[in-house]
């Protein structure tokens, strides 16, 4: 009895690379990933973090948002807010003791920066809770294929063909006191070719 011998195709190393590579490039274009490693190094005051359960828990943030859902973006704005205040408070409290102005300047600069970005973390949150609406004057649908133009309680540009201006004749007749500079006298039309004589 004889056993044969089957040869055991190795994996081309090359091809393995460049799956890896792949993979961690679609990893690192993840909006999930891209939170989660940011997270994880700026979290580290509740303990070490792991970059993979923060993107599981950030899917379903994603997931919630997808569907409608935006009370954790809302709660999160909130957090936002308050967060910057207490960085406000803190600057603004650090520039009331500087002695120097160089010092108080610069604190107090950044504290108002705080504060805008507070006041304008609320305004975001105003829009999400109250949406702008929109009222439109007039609804137009074109159905065809051609040009159309709506105008909504604006006056339509006049058109070009209203008002003909010959410049020539302008320039010819420039104003000097209540005389024009053509001072020529209406000519009279010779005896002899009835036919060129001016209409009356």
């Amino acid at each position: 009895m004889t056993i044969k011998k089957t040869k055991v195709k190795a994996k081309d190393p090359v091809k393995t690379d460049k799956v890896k590579t792949e993979h961690i490039a679609k990893v690192a274009l993840m909006p999930s990933a891209n939170a989660a490693a940011v997270v994880a190094e700026y979290a580290k005051a509740f303990g070490e973090q792991d970059v993979q359960t923060l993107m599981e828990q950030l899917r379903t943030t994603f997931e919630q948002v997808n569907n409608g859902d935006l009370q954790h973006c809302e709660a999160m704005l909130v957090g936002q807010a308050h967060a910057l205040q207490s960085i406000f408070m803190s600057l603004a409290r650090r520039a009331a003791n500087q002695e120097y102005l160089k010092q108080y300047e610069s604190y107090l600069r950044m504290a108002l920066k705080a504060q805008n970005q507070s006041r304008m973390t609320l305004e975001t949150l105003a829009k999400i809770k109250n949406p702008p609406v929109i009222f439109a004057k007039q609804a137009n649908i074109n159905q065809g294929n051609g040009n159309q133009q709506v105008n909504n309680g604006t006056p339509a540009p006049a058109s070009r063909t209203e008002k003909t201006i010959n410049q020539q004749n302008e320039l010819l007749e420039v104003h000097h006191g209540s005389e024009t500079m053509d001072t020529r006298t209406t000519g009279t039309a010779i005896g002899k070719d009835k036919a060129m004589a001016t209409v009356g």
